[in-house]
């Protein structure tokens, strides 16, 4: 009965494996030591099974729980994400911009002032990402014994979603105004390149890992 509970369970969660695979062997270690105390007392085998189970509780009910926590694991890894990458990959590209390129002022092509005002704000949009991503963190564990897991899945899914819009909507913003005022910008050298298309892949990653933890949340109120 173990084994069955256990394989609906599974069916019910989705989320990082790894994360997953965790919760699934600590449900399987608490079923098997109940179990095993009821053997103790004289039940048989199938009977202390079916006693441990119904103790546990119904596999709607815990996998509700358990999905909330495999959202918040996976909520809490994404925002690491946020705080440390984004603006990594922007102080990554100018240093690189820096070494291998130099000053602004070696650009061949005048720069419009509405551009200076673009790049400002989409430099200045970079920094905000990994504020909003801290006071995720902070409201997490905060909020952790004031609400309840579906509650902290709805803060964090909402203010993941909200940072890796801000990122993608600079990085596209800077991006789009470079190749209209003068495309050869977007490739100063070979690091600043491989840096954009870095950043690139990662705002791309972080949109997926947005869309899985709304998809998570989903799963919990469901």
């Amino acid at each position: 009965m173990i084994d069955e509970y256990l394989a609906d369970l599974d069916r019910r969660l989705h989320g990082c494996g790894r994360f997953k695979a965790d919760l699934l062997e600590e449900a399987r270690d608490g079923l098997h030591d109940a179990a095993d105390a009821y053997r103790a007392g004289g039940w048989p085998g199938e009977e202390a099974e079916r006693r441990a189970v119904a103790d546990f509780g119904p596999a709607a009910v815990v996998a509700r729980d358990y999905q909330a926590e495999l959202g918040m694991l996976s909520g809490v890894r994404t925002l690491w994400k946020l705080v440390i990458g984004v603006p990594l990959m922007q102080v990554s590209w100018d240093y690189a911009r820096i070494l291998t390129f130099g000053e602004w002022t070696n650009l061949s092509t005048p720069t419009p002032a509405w551009y200076r005002v673009v790049a400002h704000a989409s430099h200045g949009a970079v920094f905000v990402v990994p504020v909003i991503g801290i006071v995720a963190l902070l409201g997490i564990r905060w909020l952790s014994r004031r609400v309840d897991g579906t509650g902290l899945a709805r803060f964090c899914g909402i203010l993941i979603a909200l940072a890796v819009g801000v990122n993608l909507a600079s990085l596209g913003l800077v991006i789009g105004a470079t190749g209209f005022v003068d495309v050869s910008r977007l490739f100063l050298s070979v690091p600043c390149v491989l840096l954009m298309f870095a950043w690139v892949a990662l705002s791309v990653r972080l949109v997926v890992l947005a869309r899985r933890s709304w998809g998570e949340y989903a799963t919990i109120v469901a």
